[in-house]
């Protein structure tokens, strides 16, 4: 079996688009869109910690949007020429998943990014699951 018969067994149809296809979700259709809980969102695919709650905001657009990666080392930008438009895709350094896009048109007291992301590419960890799930290091996050 290859790695990537192994990752498509492990997710979703749609996560599985997402991630290793390049593909968007409709908009508004991720649980995670209008989810507030606090917690950080990993790649599904590999496990990498992504972004956290306290960086996430409505912004209108149909998808979980963020200001800010928890770490900027854990992502990597890339210009995105598909569809006639030029966009910044964002990718998971680690499993190379793609997210979604970053646009500058987000909260500038935040730095003024929009990390728009596919919610079918992230899964969450609750903040009271973090240490057991071995995150635990994220917790001084939320103090």
């Amino acid at each position: 079996m290859t790695d990537f018969d192994k990752i498509k067994e492990n997710l979703s149809d749609i996560s599985y688009r997402v991630t290793q296809e390049n593909a968007t979700e409709r908009p508004f259709s991720s649980p995670y869109d209008d989810f507030y809980e606090d917690g950080i969102y990993v790649d599904i695919v590999s496990g990498e910690a992504l972004f956290a709650s306290i960086d996430k905001y409505d912004a209108g657009c149909g998808w979980p949007s963020f200001t800010r990666p928890i770490d900027g080392r854990m992502v990597y930008e890339k210009t995105d020429l598909s569809h006639g438009m030029v966009r910044t895709e964002v990718r998971s350094k680690g499993a190379d998943s793609h997210l979604g896009h970053v646009f500058p048109d987000g909260p500038v007291e935040d730095g003024g990014l929009r990390y728009c992301i596919n919610g079918a590419s992230l899964r969450f960890i609750p903040k009271d699951k973090l240490e057991e799930e071995g995150y635990g290091k994220y917790l001084v996050l939320f103090d």
